[in-house]
């Protein structure tokens, strides 16, 4: 049998960026390693760059500067930036923010702090309000001037906390969510991440996870989603451990990128793919992984149709067992279909595969994948 080098890691997978902010970035670094992928936000971000209420604030901050900048989201900090340029106030934010002492709420928020051209003083482990409200209250805020820029989900009562305390807060909200863009992307997305034809799902954001998870709730999607990801033939990973909390409240595996960014996002599903840890079957055509267009046999990609790939799977999922032509025709991609459609894919496939001995004919029962040891 003839094959392609696999040579991207990623050759044969369909991931969805379940996420708006720098989706574009996260797809084009996937496209690189050979991955095909599609973008099906659950939530959109409004920005609020023209606010009258958000230049507003920042005149009262240019007027009268804080002696603490909390900074929740990286992206609302830059867009907060952006805004101050676009209204000819971006030199004189600078100065009244130079004496600050700055506060981030996780590594995305530390970079664009730096970016912005500002130290941080103090990082949360956790990304979490909660404890840079508990890291707050422990240096002491009473009579201190706090401006709290908000991500799209709201202040998650840090404002109320510190103002109890005695802070003088100042609440800046550069941008809100707003409803996907396109709600039936969405609602594919989450079929399809439950069919098999996905083999991984990324989320930048707790708010699009949960709204993601909703999706798949109204889809009747979650259980077979809830049994992909634990059998680890879908890949759901998320930026950060407040990303992944609304799926792993929901029983979702979830797989963390190591520094809560995105480039780490990327490597961890490379490293998903390319270094083993998807399941393996070691079989009479060689060493199987799946991947939503195709196997990767022996470390060479073999392109399936729809149908092949479908089929695989489920035998693939068997690890062994006997499939009866009924439960492989549900398995084909319009269901249902008959002990002859069944027949032919299997002849596709034992041809693609290099011959008969990879799936055998069990008489009377079906089909089997000739598997000789989980890899």
């Amino acid at each position: 049998m003839s094959r392609p080098a696999l040579s991207p890691a990623l050759a044969g997978c369909t991931i969805v960026i379940a996420a708006d902010r720098r989706a574009g970035d996260l797809a084009s670094a996937l496209e690189r390693r050979g991955a095909q992928v599609y973008r099906a936000p659950a939530l959109s971000i409004v920005p609020n760059e023209d606010d009258a209420e958000l230049i507003a604030r920042t005149r009262q901050l240019i007027k009268d500067p804080p002696d603490i900048v909390v900074v929740t989201t990286g992206v609302g900090l830059r867009g907060w930036i952006d805004a101050a340029h676009e209204n000819d106030l971006a030199e004189e934010l600078a100065v009244a923010l130079g004496g600050a002492q700055f506060v981030a709420r996780g590594p995305k928020a530390h970079g664009a702090i730096q970016q912005a051209g500002f130290s941080a003083d103090w990082v949360a482990e956790t990304e979490t309000s909660a404890e840079v409200g508990a890291y707050l209250l422990s240096e002491g805020i009473a009579g201190r001037r706090i401006a709290i820029q908000h991500h799209g989900a709201g202040a998650d009562g840090l404002d109320e906390l510190l103002a109890r305390e005695g802070a003088d807060v100042v609440s800046i909200t550069v941008y809100r969510w707003g409803p996907p863009p396109d709600p039936e992307i969405v609602r594919r997305s989450v079929l399809h991440a439950g069919s098999g034809e996905v083999d991984a799902v990324l989320f930048t954001s707790a708010p699009g996870a949960a709204e993601w998870i909703r999706a798949a709730t109204r889809a009747g999607s979650l259980d077979a989603i809830r049994r992909r990801a634990a059998a680890n033939r879908l890949l759901l990973a998320a930026v950060g451990p407040i990303t992944a909390a609304p799926l792993r409240a929901a029983d979702l595996r979830t797989t963390l990128a190591a520094r809560g960014r995105l480039g780490s996002l990327v490597r961890c599903v490379v490293d998903h793919f390319g270094s083993g840890a998807a399941p393996r079957l070691r079989t009479a055509a060689g060493t199987m992984e799946m991947r939503s267009g195709g196997v990767v046999v022996d470390g060479f990609f073999v392109p399936l149709s729809r149908a092949g790939s479908s089929i695989l799977g489920e035998l693939f999922d068997a690890a062994g067992g006997v499939r009866t032509r009924e439960q492989l025709g549900r398995a084909l991609p319009r269901g249902g279909e008959s002990a002859h459609a069944v027949e032919m894919a299997i002849a596709r496939l034992r041809e693609s595969l290099g011959g008969a001995a990879s799936i055998q004919t069990i008489v009377k029962r079906g089909y089997r994948l000739t598997v000789e040891e989980s890899a």
